[in-house]
């Protein structure tokens, strides 16, 4: 059942990706409960089995949704039999075009040991397969004349972090004294920050679409960033609806797609503030 599971979610349902990896965890000793969560997702499929990914393509290069779990999966019933749950959690989406490409939730290889180290591992994990597909596409650009779009976008990625700590190490090259354990394994892509080929963003956290992969939501959290990242409200609108304008002013009711807050992000930012205020 766990890789019937996993098949599916690397397919096409992105949203099974943190619940499915979890029940992965407990494969070789299952007990009773994890029988419970397996069926709960089974009963989720059920109900949601017409349903996929809708990909509409837009005319900009890569996205990089990307946050990490601090210690997320803490207990202290079992801390002392499985040292796994000393370790945060990192998910990641990476889009080209408007279109989700490859996610991930996984387990750190190693204890961070703060949310900003956290954060700061999930970056440089999710950077490794960013820079490898933007090498990838300059190659068939430059050999092969593969366009995706008329006028090929520049390949660039615009990354979505919502740990204040996190981008401001991850934008300025500058080591300070809590971090400057983090070894050059973790720093490798800032040569492509400094040539602006990444440029790294602050996103309210409300917006961090890649929270999908790394812990539980709440349900209506879940729903809206379900939607924002597979479009299953778009089947029923015409493109006109889709291309609709959104102001500082005036966010919609509706459930903006992730191509809508990229775009926006600033203006997400503040109003983000404007509430909290």
């Amino acid at each position: 059942m766990i890789g019937k599971l996993n098949f599916l979610e690397k397919s096409t349902r992105l949203d099974l990706s943190y619940a499915v990896h979890q029940c992965a965890r407990f494969a070789a000793d299952p007990k009773q409960s994890h029988g419970a969560a397996v069926k709960r997702i089974g009963r989720y499929l059920v109900g949601t089995r017409d349903k996929g990914i809708i990909l509409d393509p837009r005319a900009h290069s890569f996205d990089c949704w990307v946050d990490a779990s601090f210690v997320g999966d803490w207990n202290r019933v079992t801390a002392d039999i499985d040292p796994s749950v000393a370790k945060s959690r990192t998910g990641y989406i990476l889009a080209y075009g408007g279109c989700p490409i490859v996610w991930a939730s996984k387990i750190q290889k190693e204890v961070a040991l703060s949310t900003t180290e956290a954060e700061y591992n999930a970056m440089s994990e999710s950077l490794r397969h960013v820079i490898h597909m933007m090498q990838l596409v300059d190659e068939l650009q430059v050999d092969r004349k593969w366009t995706m779009f008329d006028g090929a976008p520049n390949v660039h990625c615009t990354v979505l972090e919502d740990n204040n700590g996190c981008c401001s190490m991850a934008s300025l090259p500058k080591m300070r004294p809590r971090t400057k354990h983090l070894g050059i394994k973790m720093h490798h892509f800032r040569e492509h920050v400094r040539k602006k080929l990444i440029s790294i963003h602050k996103l309210p956290t409300q917006y961090q679409l890649a929270d999908l992969a790394t812990k539980a939501q709440p349900e209506a959290l879940f729903v809206a960033q379900r939607e924002s990242l597979m479009q299953w409200e778009s089947e029923g609108k015409t493109r006109a609806e889709l291309d609709r304008g959104l102001t500082q002013e005036l966010l919609p009711s509706s459930h903006l797609r992730a191509c809508e807050i990229i775009e926006h992000a600033e203006a997400l930012n503040q109003h983000a503030s404007l509430s909290k205020s």
